[in-house]
């Protein structure tokens, strides 16, 4: 349409417009074309300046470690350690240091299934219920008709990270996959949700097809034939790494190395852990359209899919502004250039922040792995790297803004975070008002004794997780929340619900509110 505007305007003036001059860079096709193109000798020199921009970055984040490297034109040109693998011991970061990647597996785990649409084992609308017998979601005509793309594309109608309080209850994979039947579902195909589970039952899908489990899938489809000798989807593999790094959380502002997050219940959208040497071979297949060494590896008709944006997951603010898009596992978006970049972070509260950063029209990628929780080092030395690619100089203070975009995860969970107990609370009913057993399809049983200090709540499988309830005012009592999704800080309100006197009916779970219940727990006879 636009052309036919323009040339219906040119029609009409009374003189001949003059030739529009195209410069030497105007070749190819229209969608290719950038405003800014890259002179001779720029990408060189904005690698020759990675280690005085890492070094920076790493300073005034504090965090013990990261590793970067960059390939160029199917080469590794760059790749380097900084800081230690554990605060407060010697060890340094070196460029085979292992990591966990965190969400950085998506679009790592999105290339395996590329190299099995390539081979015909799958397609990307391949339905994922007959592959799954065991596996449905709330509607039934979404679950047939749900398929390996719309999960990978997080399409599927779940909302963001359902399925995540599972994995923090103890709930394995089958388990939280069962379970998602339970989960509320809008906008099938209509709008973008982030769900690790999502991409986790794409991946089964495709693993059952293949007949191998996901871990040995991906070792034999990609991390064998590319050479990652250090890089596995079991959790097992990267604990026995000599050469690994320690996560760290912030406590008080500062990083201890407390906690290990285990994520092997949804291993393809969180569990692959690699060294940065081990991730520029991948990133060097993904940007020679999935072939290595002149071998064709992945099928460049199956990768394409993969990289080309299959729905908006961030659109425009206003008018000026660029929309973003999410792939089959990769984000993919334009730069202030105009060109495609593909990108994808990882984050874990409990020790990890990644990110992958690539440039096909400029045959260049970067990865950035860290030990620490998440505050923007590791996008912040991407997109610095990415000016100096393009611009030739470090646009704004990428640090800063990164930075301040990610204290938004560190914000405490619960209604009630920060707020001081009633100085008046209503009197509770007696314990044993309280104790009893009560029931939810989504997230199991709900146990509540009576111990020697209070009340206890136990959830999870067999009842393992365990924590004190504190009382609130009148039947609502409150617990303190850890692990993955909850911030330092965090609490959960609880509140019971009186079936009669002296005796609860019910309870609702404040954090416990995804399911199709809001969080409510019916006491069991």
């Amino acid at each position: 349409m636009q052309l036919l505007a323009v040339g219906l305007m040119l029609a009409g003036c009374a003189s001949r417009p003059a030739p529009i001059a195209l410069g030497p860079a105007a070749t190819g096709s229209p969608a290719q074309g950038v405003a800014v193109p890259i002179p001779p000798g720029q990408i060189d020199a904005a690698v020759a300046q990675l280690d005085a921009l890492a070094a920076d970055i790493l300073r005034r984040s504090n965090i013990p470690g990261m590793a970067v490297a960059v390939v160029k034109d199917g080469k590794t040109v760059y790749a380097k350690g900084f800081g230690v693998r554990r605060i407060g011991a010697p060890e340094p970061v070196d460029a085979d240091t292992v990591f966990q990647l965190a969400s950085m597996s998506k679009p790592i785990g999105a290339t395996v299934i590329a190299g099995l649409v390539g081979r015909g084992t799958v397609a990307w609308d391949t339905p994922v219920a007959p592959l799954l017998p065991g596996f449905r979601l709330a509607d039934g005509w979404v679950t047939q008709h749900l398929t390996i793309g719309d999960l990978y594309a997080h399409r599927s109608g779940l909302a963001d990270h359902a399925g995540d309080r599972l994995e923090d209850l103890g709930y394995d994979r089958g388990e939280v996959l069962r379970r998602l039947r339970h989960a509320p579902l809008t906008g099938f195909r209509l709008h973008y949700a982030y769900t690790n589970f999502g991409i986790t039952a794409g991946a089964e899908a495709a693993s059952k097809a293949a007949g191998e489990d996901w871990a040995t899938l991906s070792e034999r489809t990609l991390y064998q034939p590319l050479g990652m000798r250090a890089t596995s989807s079991r959790f097992a593999d990267f604990m026995q790494r000599t050469d690994r790094a320690t996560p760290h959380v912030l406590r008080g502002g500062r990083y201890v190395a407390e906690s290990q997050r285990q994520p092997d219940a949804q291993s393809a959208a969180g569990g692959v852990s690699s060294s940065v040497n081990d991730v520029a071979r991948w990133m060097a297949l993904v940007l020679q359209n999935g072939s290595v060494d002149g071998k064709q590896l992945v099928a460049a008709d199956a990768l394409l899919p993969a990289i080309s944006p299959q729905i908006v997951s961030s659109p425009p603010a206003d008018p000026t502004s660029r929309a973003g898009f999410y792939g089959y596992g990769f984000n993919v978006g334009t730069s202030a250039s105009g060109r495609v970049k593909l990108s994808h972070s990882g984050a874990f509260l409990l020790g990890a922040g990644t990110s992958v950063s690539m440039i096909p029209a400029a045959g260049v990628a970067i990865v950035t792995l860290t030990n620490a929780a998440p505050v923007g080092a590791a996008e912040a030395v991407n997109a610095s790297f990415d000016d100096l690619v393009e611009f030739g100089r470090v646009t704004r203070d990428w640090y800063a803004a990164y930075n301040g975009r990610m204290q938004a995860f560190y914000k405490p969970e619960g209604s009630l975070a920060g707020q001081p107990a009633p100085a008046r609370p209503v009197t509770a009913l007696a314990d044993r008002a309280y104790v009893g057993r009560y029931a939810n399809a989504f997230y199991g049983d709900a146990i509540v004794e009576a111990g020697s200090g209070g009340l206890v709540l136990r959830m999870g499988p067999d009842a393992k997780t365990s924590v004190a309830l504190r009382h609130w005012s009148g039947n609502g009592f409150v617990f303190d929340l850890q692990g993955e999704n909850a911030p330092p800080g965090s609490i959960s309100k609880i509140d019971f619900v009186p079936a009669g006197p002296g005796a609860a009916g019910s309870l609702q779970i404040e954090f416990f509110s995804e399911d199709a219940a809001h969080g409510v727990f019916t006491r069991v006879p």
